[in-house]
């Protein structure tokens, strides 16, 4: 079975829980109602069912590959990625002065997540350029910005991120590559990148690499950290390409997932330094580099949701094809989706899929408020920031849950390559590994985005969830009393999660960051469990129209509440009780 895009569904979060009439109503996005946004997501649809998914089986049987420092993709992805620039779908976010739609973000989610449960290989290149695209936007000279922009928006060159050094992984302080000031204003880069995501292809007349280097004398640490594009072709005043810069491919990885995407060791400066054009100040490297960061981080967590709805159609699909034992109650064999642990497993992931959407698209519409919205900016932008390591950590470990979920839904069949689903369990599994590990999404949350403002954006939401429980209890007894029972119950949990880390963070902070991944997990639980109980209003509301479609949402938001919902309180336990477990045993005892 070949990817659907599950538009009916997208353009439902879009309209009731994201909020897209507002979102139209903000200065610039005038353009960007629901019926632009329902031709947007069909279009997408079309064009990632037809030219990109197709590319997906492909890709993983005959992966890029390196030879004396030049890197081939996987037969069929120049044309496409030709066809997806021409078509404009690298720019529907980007600036329209440089060329972009200048589309808001909750609709270009909805393309975001349509290409990448097509082809998450492929849809990395775009993915990169897009986080470049931003950190030009915000740290460039005008000069740069009018040279280079255009050029990734058309597709004619796309961008990547090189921050990883073989010693220094997550701990940017760690990084080595110098930079070296000339007479021209230009800077000579050496060192050496790793896992550098497109650093190398045949798909672009030219590749944007934004480099994190350090400057002679700069302070040590995170705070001696500049930001340089350097190109792989140097580029004239008028935008064509010059000689070739100072920096090579010297390999690309074999990974365990996402073969067709080529993850390339770059070397910088081997013949006499790569030249490089600083953005921004020296020593703010990093800062600019968030930029590109948190756009990929967003992005990723997009990712987890769109390879979780693949593999769950996969698994949908074939459970309605593989009749297999008798039903319980009857004499003959059925189609396994009958038994109720299939059932349960589907379950299991719908939920957590439908879940996970909704929060996504819920902060994409609170990031395009934050920069559009005459009032309340500031308030936007802490709930997207706080939203974006849960979109990014609890979204990518619950792919690899429901990739799983699919294999032990196919069975014995699950574990052979041919049918498709053990690809999309191995490409999973980097998701929550790359930009920024679960652990460190979950740090993040806990230490800026909770105990930084006191709690503020958390109980704001703690506050918002109580106000939907009251609208599920006003519709009387039954399923939404039921589910409003264990919001209640999961929200309360998540109070005094919050409560626990503002009161232990000074007084045992090791015990605290024992329990930062169960408390993201938590937080995007219950969060999840919130956008549910909103579409469960909104279904009980629109029900007629489309009785079996809202009615199983209506099914699926229960199902939320009676099985996922009441992991609440035990997570909560285990963070406000469990620390000293975890922090007593001796590394010795390992």
């Amino acid at each position: 079975m070949s990817y659907r895009a599950p538009q009916k569904d997208m353009m439902f979060v879009m309209k009731e829980l994201a909020d897209i009439d507002g979102v139209s109503a903000l200065p610039g996005f005038e353009d960007f109602g629901e019926e632009t946004a329902v031709a947007v997501v069909e279009e997408s649809a079309k064009f990632c069912e037809s030219v990109i998914a197709p590319l997906n089986w492909t890709g993983d049987q005959q992966p890029s590959f390196w030879k004396e420092g030049h890197v081939t993709t996987t037969p069929g992805f120049k044309d496409a990625f030709a066809q997806f620039t021409q078509a404009g779908w690298q720019g529907v976010i980007h600036d329209p002065e440089y060329g972009g739609q200048g589309a808001p973000k909750v609709i270009a989610t909805a393309c975001m997540e349509m290409l990448n449960a097509a082809n998450l290989s492929f849809a990395l290149c775009p993915l990169l350029t897009d986080g470049a695209i931003e950190a030009l936007m915000t740290a460039a000279s005008d000069e740069i910005k009018d040279l280079y922009i255009p050029k990734l928006i058309s597709g004619e060159w796309t961008g990547t991120m090189n921050l990883t050094e073989p010693q220094a992984g997550s701990d940017l302080a760690a990084v080595r590559t110098k930079a070296e000031k000339q007479a021209d204003g230009t800077y000579k880069v050496f060192g050496t990148k790793i896992y550098i995501t497109y650093g190398e292809h045949d798909m672009s007349e030219n590749i944007v690499h934004l480099v994190l280097a350090r400057c002679p004398g700069a302070p040590e640490g995170v705070k001696g950290i500049s930001l340089f594009l350097v190109p792989k072709f140097l580029v004239n005043a008028d935008g064509s390409l010059g000689a070739r810069n100072d920096v090579h491919c010297v390999s690309i990885e074999h990974k365990l997932g996402i073969k067709a995407s080529p993850t390339a060791v770059l070397q910088y400066g081997d013949h006499g330094g790569a030249v490089g054009y600083l953005l921004g100040e020296e020593n703010r490297g990093l800062e600019y580099m968030f930029i590109m960061m948190n756009a990929a981080r967003f992005a990723v967590g997009m990712q987890g949701i769109a390879v979780a709805d693949c593999a769950y159609q996969k698994a949908v699909q074939y459970a309605r094809d593989r009749v297999q034992s008798k039903d319980l109650v009857g004499p003959t064999a059925v189609p396994i989706i009958e038994h109720p642990d299939v059932k349960r497993m589907l379950m299991t992931m719908r939920a957590y899929i439908e879940g996970a959407r909704a929060t996504a698209y819920f902060a994409a519409s609170e990031c395009d408020k934050a920069h559009r919205a005459a009032e309340g900016r500031p308030t936007h932008q802490a709930l997207y920031e706080y939203l974006v390591p849960i979109v990014k950590g609890f979204s990518t470990e619950m792919s690899v849950e429901v990739a799983s979920l699919a294999v032990q839904v196919h069975g014995g069949m699950g574990f052979i390559e041919e049918t498709g689903i053990a690809q999309m369990y191995r490409d999973a599994r980097i998701l929550p590994i790359y930009e920024g590990t679960t652990a460190i999404q979950a740090n993040d949350l806990v230490g800026r985005k909770t105990v930084r403002d006191a709690g503020q954006v958390a109980y704001s939401i703690i506050g918002q969830i109580e106000a939907t429980e009251k609208e599920l209890l006003a519709l009387g007894q039954g399923d939404a009393a039921v589910i409003a029972k264990h919001l209640a119950d999961a929200r309360a949990a998540y109070a005094a999660t919050v409560d626990y880390l503002l009161k232990n963070f000074k007084v045992d902070i090791k015990q605290v960051f024992a329990g930062s991944v169960t408390y993201l997990r938590l937080a995007g639980l219950v969060i999840g469990g919130w956008q549910m109980g909103r579409a469960y209003l909104a279904a009980q509301r629109l029900e007629k129209h489309d009785l079996d479609f809202y009615s199983a949402k209506k099914v699926t938001a229960l199902f939320y509440a009676q099985h996922l919902l009441t992991q609440a309180p035990g997570l909560s336990l285990a963070i406000t009780q469990g620390g000293a477990s975890v922090t007593q045993m001796k590394a010795e005892h390992f």
